[in-house]
């Protein structure tokens, strides 16, 4: 790595992306298209993801400068553990480049990086990056939040929740018949966080794949054939239009 690569790429102001537009509060994306995008290319399928890799950062920048507060993506998932080594290994180098990138430059972009997910299961020296980083973005004002979902799963998240109610329960300091949606909420990785407005799925995969299953009770999805490595401003662009279209009733009529 070498200092002066910022985590976050720096567009150009003359943005093409419409002007005076909502944009959603919380967008969230399954970046999925990799291995594909780099199969198709005859590469490595470590090739896809150092790409998508950079297709984060463009998509990050271009969330916040559009005025999206909350930008979250599936980086990891606890099932990704079963691919080949080189493949794990080749993500983890990333994640370490990112964090280590994100520290330097957080304060620059105003861009606070998160870690979301089960961290004890990641290397000590990831662990301690991600820690610093938190302590970064905490002296931040206001920043626009960049959370990377590392080793995480929407059942597995769920389930350390409902234990760490269980807890409180079994030391007599909560009730079962207490226990309400936002104190479920309050012990998810998200706590601090508004659930997510928008998911995107790319790739041409239609399924949720485990990510934030209580978050995205309510949350519009956008699915698209594009390649996550191939995926620009311009394609969310089409999301947000997508989304601004749509209705939000929350069950009601």
């Amino acid at each position: 790595m070498h200092s002066t690569v910022a985590l976050f790429n720096i567009l150009k102001k003359d943005s093409t992306a419409p002007q005076s537009r909502p944009v959603p509060q919380h967008i969230a994306v399954i970046m999925d298209g990799n291995g594909r995008w780099a199969k198709k290319r005859a590469l490595p399928r470590t090739a896809g993801h150092k790409v998508g890799a950079e297709t984060f950062r463009t998509i990050a920048t271009y969330c916040k400068d559009i005025g999206v507060k909350y930008f979250t993506v599936y980086a990891f998932s606890t099932e990704n553990w079963k691919r080949p080594a080189e493949e794990v290994e080749t993500l983890m180098n990333l994640f370490r480049r990112y964090l280590r990138e994100a520290i330097e430059t957080m304060a620059e972009n105003n861009i606070a990086v998160r870690v979301l997910g089960d961290l004890t299961a990641l290397p000590e020296d990831i662990r301690s990056l991600i820690d610093e980083c938190e302590q970064t973005g905490k002296q931040l004002d206001n920043p626009a939040i960049a959370s990377l979902c590392i080793n995480y799963g929407g059942r597995d998240e769920i389930k350390n929740a409902m234990r760490a109610l269980a807890r409180q329960v079994q030391a007599g300091e909560l009730q079962p018949d207490d226990i309400t949606e936002e104190m479920i909420s309050s012990q998810l990785y998200t706590a601090d966080m508004p659930d997510p407005d928008l998911i995107i799925r790319p790739s041409g995969e239609i399924r949720t794949s485990n990510f934030l299953l209580w978050q995205s009770a309510y949350a519009e999805y956008y699915f698209t054939d594009v390649l996550w490595p191939d995926f620009k401003p311009e394609h969310m662009d089409q999301a947000i239009e997508s989304f601004n279209g749509r209705q939000r009733r929350f069950g009601g009529v």
